[in-house]
């Protein structure tokens, strides 16, 4: 028997029962697990009895892995479980006592048969079951799990093959009489889309040839006046790069999206000045996406990211491409207030003086 209960413990080490394979209680309760592996489990093969109450838990998936066929009772009291996997109590096949009182439940169809096992199964006692309460959706929230309507997660089959079915017929109809009616389009939009990409690919060519820019910067208006005081007269008026900036070099009449890509195939680099506002332009989306493809597709260094401010993590999650580029590029951060910039705008200096490097 093991009691390690209210030892602030947040994380077990895959070891910690490597010399105790004879244990057969064990109590966890009133930690703070952030993660449990289920490898720390796996010496202890005779546990049968498991607490962990007030623990942090919000999920008993690690006791899968676990293979600990011995388990009778587990206790899981006033933790964050909000839904139970089918799979862990098909493992556990001589569980006999339940404890999940004071955990708030999903009341969605991922515990519809957690529901029918509940009130079906005669080996295993459920305790208080009665009383579990929802907490998702926020409609169902301070129901009881045991009200679920269930028959709504019951899918019909049948309905759903006549829906598929009908659907596809009217497509393959639509799509029939649309090629009857509209060959000769169809068929010229497809050849003048192949020639807008040959056309598209000999303009490259031929800009890279004579490249009217050192660098197109891609920045948000609310950035400008840092781009005005601080990048502009440092880059082209003291070190002598010529840029291309939106209000000065884009052809007036011209499509924006046109400007755009002109603007960065006709420059050696793409600088994309990164901030929150940044993030929020679908302008500046726009650019970063036209300066990643031509970095792809050429497969050379043209591409500098540069941080205005610290943006965290999970603020880049919706940006897949801003986040894949981070990870695989390295970037500059503008200095604080407080800090020396001259390092800056050395290592800026440096990324622009790098010419036609392959990825």
């Amino acid at each position: 028997m093991l009691w390690a209960g209210n030892l602030n413990i947040n994380s077990l080490h895959p070891q910690t029962f490597t010399y105790t394979p004879k244990l057969w209680l064990l109590d966890l309760s009133k930690n703070d697990f952030t993660t449990i592996s289920s490898d720390v489990f796996m010496p202890v093969r005779k546990l049968s009895s498991l607490t962990m109450i007030e623990a942090g838990i919000q999920s008993l998936d690690f006791l899968i892995e676990a293979n600990l066929k011995e388990i009778q009772l587990l206790i899981f009291r006033k933790n964050s479980i909000a839904a139970i996997n089918e799979t862990l109590i098909d493992n556990l096949s001589k569980l006999s006592l339940l404890d999940l009182q004071g955990n708030e439940f999903s009341c969605d169809c991922d515990n519809g048969w957690f529901i029918d096992w509940t009130i079906n199964n005669n080996n295993t006692q459920v305790l208080d079951a009665d009383n579990f309460k929802c907490n998702y959706p926020a409609n169902l929230r301070g129901s009881r799990l045991m009200d679920l309507d269930k028959d709504s997660c019951i899918v019909d089959v049948g309905l759903l093959c006549f829906v598929c079915t009908t659907a596809f017929v009217l497509l393959t109809l639509l799509s029939s009489f649309l090629y009857h009616f509209w060959k000769l389009q169809i068929i010229y939009t497809y050849y003048l889309f192949l020639a807008f990409l040959y056309n598209k690919k000999q303009q490259k060519k031929q800009t890279h040839l004579n490249l009217q820019y050192d660098a197109f910067i891609s920045y948000n208006t609310h950035d400008e006046l840092w781009v005005m005081r601080e990048l502009l007269p440092k880059l082209e008026r003291q070190q002598g790069w010529k840029l291309c900036l939106h209000h000065r070099d884009f052809q007036p009449g011209k499509p924006i999206l046109d400007n755009i890509v002109d603007g960065i195939y006709s420059s050696r680099k793409t600088i994309c000045i990164i901030s929150s506002h940044y993030l929020e332009s679908e302008w500046c989306s726009r650019e970063i996406q036209v300066a990643s493809f031509r970095l792809f597709d050429e497969r050379k260094d043209v591409l500098i990211l540069v941080f205005l401010e610290e943006i965290p993590p999970h603020y880049l999650s919706p940006y897949y491409r801003m986040r894949s580029l981070i990870k695989k590029r390295t970037y500059l951060t503008w200095p604080k207030p407080e800090e020396d910039t001259e390092v800056f705008w050395k290592k800026l200096r440096a990324a622009l003086e790098t010419r036609g490097t392959t990825e």
